[in-house]
C-alpha cells in the first residue's frame, strides 16, 4: 500500500441528547469539507453516527474538533485504510435516530445492556447458556458471522424488534448475547430488550470491527468476512479489505462462488438478482454499465495526464 495516498477511515457513534442536532448540520459540513473529507455523517435527537474518511492530519482535525463538543469529549472511534477514497462525497443528514429501530422512545441514553470487550467475547459465547444473536440484515450475515450465532433474516434493523417478539422469550433465553458491525445497532437493540423484560442482555462493545482488529485470527471464532457500508465492501482479521465485491445491479455482496455462477454477468446481474431481470431491466442496465466503464476510462486518463 502506498503510504503517502493512504486513506484513513474512522467510524464512530454516541449516543447523547442532541436538542440542537440541526444547528450542528451546516457547521460539521463546512469543517469536514474544508478538510478534503469525505463520508457520511447522521445527527439526531439521541447523538451521532459517522463514517468518514481522508488524510491522517484531516482525519485528526475532524475528530478533534468533534471532541471540542464537552458533549464529545469521550468519543471513541475505530480506523481502518484503504487504497482508494471509499466515498465520493461529503454528507452530513439529520435524521429521526442514528440507526433506524423504528421505535424512537428506546433510549440507549436511558439504559443498555453490559458491555463485552473483544478480549471477554470468546467466553462468553461459548457458554451454552447464553443465546448469540446477529442483530445485522440477512445479507450481511451471508458474508460471515460468529460460530453458533443465530440469524434474525431480517432486510432491515426495524424488524429486530418482531424478530424478538416472535422468537424469544425473557422466560427462556435468560442471557442474551448480540453483535453487529461496529456496535450501534446492539445498544439501541440492548435497550429495547431490556424494556421487553430481558434480564441479562450483552453486547460486543465496538462491535465486529474492533473484534477483528484486537483477536488474532487463530483465536477468533469468527467466520468469513464482515460487510462495510464503503467500497471496501468488506473486511477482516487486522482489518485489511477482504474479497468480496459489490453486484453493479442489485448491490448484494458477492462471493468468488456467486461470481462462477452461470447467472453471473460482470454489470448485469448476479445469482441474487438474476431471475427477477426482465427483457426490459437487462437493457436499462447494460447502458448503465456501459456508462461506468465510460467514466471510468475517463477518469483512468486524467490520472495518467
Amino acid at each position: 500500500m502506498n503510504q503517502e495516498n493512504t486513506q484513513i477511515v474512522a467510524t464512530f457513534y454516541k449516543f447523547v441528547s442532541l436538542p440542537d442536532f440541526a444547528l450542528m448540520q451546516d457547521l460539521l459540513l463546512s469543517y469536514c469539507s474544508a478538510q478534503g473529507i469525505k463520508g457520511t455523517i447522521l445527527l439526531a435527537k439521541e447523538g451521532i453516527n459517522g463514517t468518514i474518511a481522508g488524510s491522517r492530519q484531516a482525519i485528526d482535525l475532524v475528530l478533534a474538533y468533534l471532541r471540542s463538543d464537552q458533549r464529545f469529549t469521550d468519543l471513541e472511534h475505530k480506523e481502518s485504510t484503504a487504497e482508494t477514497p471509499p466515498f465520493e462525497r461529503m454528507k452530513v443528514r439529520l435524521k429521526k435516530e442514528i440507526v433506524t429501530l423504528g421505535l424512537p422512545e428506546v433510549d440507549p441514553n436511558e439504559q443498555v445492556g453490559k458491555y463485552v470487550t473483544p478480549q471477554e467475547w470468546n467466553d462468553l459465547i461459548s457458554d451454552p447458556e447464553v443465546t448469540v444473536i446477529d442483530t445485522r440484515n440477512d445479507y450481511e450475515v451471508y458474508i460471515g458471522t460468529f460460530q453458533g450465532a443465530e440469524n434474525p433474516q431480517t432486510n432491515s434493523f426495524s424488524e429486530f424488534p418482531e424478530y424478538v417478539r416472535q422468537n424469544l422469550d425473557p422466560n427462556k433465553h435468560r442471557k442474551v448475547a448480540m453483535f453487529c458491525t461496529g456496535g450501534i445497532r446492539c445498544e439501541k437493540a440492548s435497550a429495547f430488550m431490556l424494556a421487553q423484560g430481558f434480564k441479562e442482555v450483552y453486547h460486543l462493545k465496538g462491535g465486529i470491527l474492533k473484534y477483528l482488529e484486537e483477536v488474532p485470527a487463530e483465536n477468533s471464532l469468527w467466520q468469513g468476512e464482515c460487510f462495510v457500508f464503503d467500497e471496501r465492501v468488506t473486511v477482516v482479521h487486522g482489518l485489511e479489505t477482504g474479497h468480496h465485491q459489490l453486484c453493479f445491479c442489485c448491490g448484494h455482496p458477492l462471493t468468488e462462488e456467486d461470481k462462477a455462477s452461470p447467472k453471473y454477468e460482470e454489470g448485469i446481474a448476479c445469482p441474487h438478482c438474476f431471475d427477477s431481470l426482465t427483457a426490459e431491466k437487462r437493457l436499462r442496465q447494460q447502458e448503465k454499465w456501459r456508462q461506468y466503464q465510460l467514466k471510468m476510462q475517463r477518469e483512468t486518463r486524467k490520472v495518467r495526464e
